[in-house]
C-alpha cells in the first residue's frame, strides 16, 4: 500500500512484508536535495518506523542518477538570507549562527535513518554525489550498480563537506581513502567502492540491483524483529565504543529486551522451514523530550 501523505521530494509505499520503499522521484533535477527534502525524509523515517509494523526501508530512486547532492540553488538561496534582518554590527555572528543551526538541521535528517530501529538499505544507481554519499553513509548497507560512482563534491565548490561524510565515511573506509576522496573530490567507481567495502554488492543494471535489494529485504524481514533491531542498535554501539563496554551494553539489552516467544518462533521456523508469525515492533510512544 501507499503512504497517504503527499510528498515533494519522494514516493513512498510498504508491501505484505513490511518492506518500505522510499523513492526520490526528481529524476529531471537529479533528484538533488531541496529544501523540502531536509524536513520530509526524517519526518518520513519517524513516520515509518513509529508503527512498528515496518521491518526494512529501502531507499532508491528514479532515473539515471541516485542523487545529485544538495540543490545548489536552493542552498545558495538559503545562506544567502542567513543573518538577513540584522544590523551590521550583528549580522556576520548571527550569519555563523544561523548556518549552524541549518547545518545541524541537514545533518539529522541523515541521523534519523541511523536512528531508526530496522535496517536502511540503500541501492545505488549512477551519480551518488555531495550530500547522496552522507545520505548512504547513514544507511545500513549499500548496493549500487556498474555504473554508479560516489563523489565527496564539497571540495569542488570551496566547501568542507559538514553533513555526515567524515565521521560516517571514516567507519566505513580507510582513513587514507577518505582523505584523497575529500581533497581531490575525484570519483570512486563501484569496482573500488566494492572492493573497499563501501558498496556490499555491484549489479549490473538498476533491474537486476533492485530484484538484488528487495530480496535481501524480504530475507530480514522474515527475521525476528527485536533481534534484528538490537542488531543495529549494538552494532551502532560498538562502532562508538570500547569493547568492554559494548559487551556490557549486550548483555544489558538481552536482559531486558530478549523475547522468549521469538526464540521459540524463531526456531520453530529454523526446524519447519515454513514462515513466521512474529509481532510487530511495539509503537514509538510520545515521552517527555521527545519518543521512546
Amino acid at each position: 500500500m501507499s503512504e497517504t501523505r503527499d510528498w515533494h521530494c519522494f514516493e513512498i509505499a510498504t508491501d505484505d512484508h513490511g518492506i518500505a520503499h522510499i523513492t526520490l522521484n526528481r529524476p529531471e533535477k537529479r533528484n538533488a536535495m531541496t529544501r523540502a527534502f531536509w524536513d520530509e525524509l526524517p519526518e518520513a523515517i519517524r513516520m515509518l518506523d513509529k508503527s512498528g509494523t515496518v521491518r526494512v526501508i529501502v531507499i532508491s530512486s528514479t532515473g539515471p542518477h541516485f542523487t545529485a547532492g544538495i540543490d545548489l540553488t536552493g542552498f545558495a538561496d538559503m545562506t544567502g538570507n542567513l543573518g538577513a534582518g540584522d544590523s551590521d554590527i550583528h549580522r556576520e555572528a548571527n550569519r555563523g549562527l544561523d548556518f549552524y543551526a541549518m547545518a545541524r538541521r541537514m545533518q539529522q535528517a541523515f541521523t534519523a535513518l541511523e536512528a531508526a530501529r530496522v535496517p536502511v538499505i540503500a541501492a545505488i544507481q549512477g551519480g551518488c554525489i555531495g550530500g547522496g554519499v552522507d545520505m548512504v553513509s547513514a544507511c545500513d548497507m549499500r548496493f549500487c550498480t556498474e555504473d554508479a560512482y560516489f563523489t565527496v563534491y564539497e571540495i569542488n565548490i570551496g566547501m568542507t563537506a559538514d553533513v555526515g561524510t567524515f565521521p560516517r565515511l571514516l567507519n566505513l573506509l580507510p582513513e587514507g581513502v577518505v582523505r584523497e576522496l575529500s581533497y581531490t573530490g575525484r570519483k570512486m567507481d563501484a569496482e573500488e567502492a566494492a572492493r573497499y567495502g563501501l558498496a556490499n554488492k555491484v549489479y549490473t543494471d538498476h533491474a537486476a540491483m533492485m530484484d538484488g535489494v528487495m530480496e535481501m529485504a524480504r530475507e530480514i524481514a522474515a527475521k525476528a524483529p527485536m533481534a534484528v533491531h538490537g542488531i543495529k542498535n549494538i552494532i551502532t554501539h560498538a562502532r562508538d565504543h570500547k569493547t568492554d563496554e559494548t559487551l556490557d551494553y549486550i548483555a544489558l539489552w538481552n536482559a531486558s529486551m530478549l523475547k522468549q516467544s521469538e526464540v521459540m518462533t524463531a526456531m520453530m521456523v529454523k526446524q519447519s522451514g515454513e514462515p513466521g508469525k512474529f509481532a510487530p515492533l511495539p509503537p514509538l510512544k510520545k515521552v517527555s523530550g521527545g519518543e521512546a
